[in-house]
């Protein structure tokens, strides 16, 4: 027997809110369709292998291009600044021309972070601003300009669960 405030009931809650959320907003971004979707990838993805495979494999120039696109950023900043990359390097390739292994790796963990970012602001346009705003909990600096390296995604990442759990961030 369950009782009404056990942790699976809490989950389960939550996780109905959270469904119903998906419902409400016209489109639910998550990794797939963050990086073109399953038709630019090739593929479905259901597990973390599959992510390790796709950035083996590499990433399509066109999935950066999407990515790019919901942040609504400018491409050279993004690749210059981010991926640490000449922007007319990425401009060479065509679309379906394939990016290699670190930088597929790079993309991939973005698209997690503006994944969790989707799922706790529901909205596209929050996420958009709350990128591109200076944040106290992360001395002053705007989540997007910590993408650059792991560490700055697992802090954005780590502060975004703050947001999600409550706690002042």
């Amino acid at each position: 027997m369950f009782l009404k405030n056990d942790k699976l009931s809490l989950s389960l809650e939550k996780m109905s809110h959270m469904a119903a959320s998906k419902k409400e907003t016209k489109v639910y971004w998550d990794v797939v369709s963050l990086l073109g979707g399953k038709e630019v990838l090739g593929m479905g993805v259901k597990t973390e292998f599959d992510l390790i495979t796709l950035s083996n494999e590499g990433l399509k120039r066109a999935s950066l291009d999407a990515l790019i696109s919901f942040l609504g950023m400018p491409k050279k900043q993004f690749v210059e600044s981010i991926l640490d990359m000449s922007v007319k390097t990425i401009e060479r390739k065509r679309s379906e021309d394939r990016l290699d292994r670190h930088t597929s790796s790079h993309i991939i963990e973005i698209a997690k972070v503006v994944e969790h970012a989707v799922m706790v602001f529901e909205d596209e346009d929050k996420v958009r601003d709350w990128l591109a705003t200076p944040n106290r909990s992360m001395n002053g600096m705007r989540p997007l300009a910590l993408f650059h390296m792991p560490t700055g995604l697992a802090l954005v990442n780590t502060v975004l669960g703050r947001i999600e759990e409550g706690v002042y961030s």
